[in-house]
């Protein structure tokens, strides 16, 4: 395989086609934020404003900004969206809605772990290209927040009756993973590396499963257990790949070479596991 020429694919892809896309399409210059439902020409079919998708867009430009080139239609367009997240995503209290009309009026409740979890990335990355110390409280506010609900992630919002089966989720040490690298600057060095160490273990230790050969499961019994009900069969192979890739970083950060060995073999292991054999691709749910 030609890596070299596989880079240049990739880069022209994102440089030339995917983000300028964005750029043209997604602004919402007039009520701030971004449009994120666009189909295949760039043309709004929904203006709802989803506090995830907004996050992302205010990572994605900030982080290319710091890590790629100091284009300011690059921050501009980082900026004016992380204004609008700071003025209508959350409750006064850092509390993230799920998602908001165009105006920025609320429309979900703040149920949702995975809009607290984006904000913080969010407004991390944006803290590092603008040096606003602003940007930087709301990241550091945001993920103790998250800290706070790792336990319970819906708080009064969870929907399952107490007592009978209690389940803990993948999804959210993944990407505790991923979060706490990209807000390292704002911690202290003990506490990531605990938060690092935490993380790890819940992944590779916990919801890897040796028994299954070393897949990765999406929800257990709050004692580590496998169960064995929809939840606790389901697999996303394409979300455990995802997984290892945060997990490789990580093990570089932390020089463990054989973190980054067992990464590998475990994305080579669930891309087998989910390959389409007839078609091609990855499955998104197995069980």
């Amino acid at each position: 395989m030609d890596f070299k020429k596989l880079a240049e694919q990739y880069k022209s892809e994102l440089f030339d086609n995917v983000l300028p896309f964005w750029l043209q399409h997604s602004q919402d210059l007039e009520c701030g934020g971004y449009y994120t439902c666009l189909d295949r020409d760039g043309h709004v079919f929904d203006t709802d404003k989803f506090i995830w998708l907004q996050g992302r867009e205010v990572w994605l430009f900030s982080m290319l900004y710091n890590k790629v080139e100091k284009r300011q239609e690059w921050l501009d367009c980082a900026i004016q969206g992380g204004e609008f997240l700071k003025k209508y995503g959350h409750d006064g209290n850092y509390n993230w809605y799920f998602s908001l009309d165009r105006q920025g009026n609320p429309l979900v409740e703040p149920y949702n772990i995975f809009s607290y979890t984006f904000a913080t990335m969010a407004f991390g990355q944006l803290s590092l290209a603008t040096g606003n110390r602003e940007y930087a409280e709301i990241a550091k506010k945001t993920f103790d927040i998250v800290l706070s609900k790792v336990n319970n992630p819906k708080g009064k919002w969870n929907k399952l009756h107490p007592g009978t089966r209690n389940l803990k989720g993948f999804a959210l040490p993944m990407i505790l993973c991923n979060l706490a690298l990209e807000i390292e600057h704002l911690l202290d060095e003990d506490f990531m590396v605990k938060t690092m160490d935490t993380c790890i273990h819940e992944v590779m230790d916990v919801f890897l499963r040796p028994e299954l050969g070393g897949l990765i499961v999406e929800t257990l019994n709050a004692d580590n257990t496998l169960v064995d009900c929809f939840e606790g069969r389901h697999m996303n192979p394409g979300h455990a790949i995802e997984a290892m890739w945060f997990i490789m970083d990580l093990g570089k950060r932390l020089n463990r070479p054989e973190l980054v060995v067992k990464a590998k073999d475990t994305a080579l292991k669930m891309l087998e596991y989910g390959w389409d054999k007839e078609y091609g691709g990855i499955f998104y749910f197995m069980d």
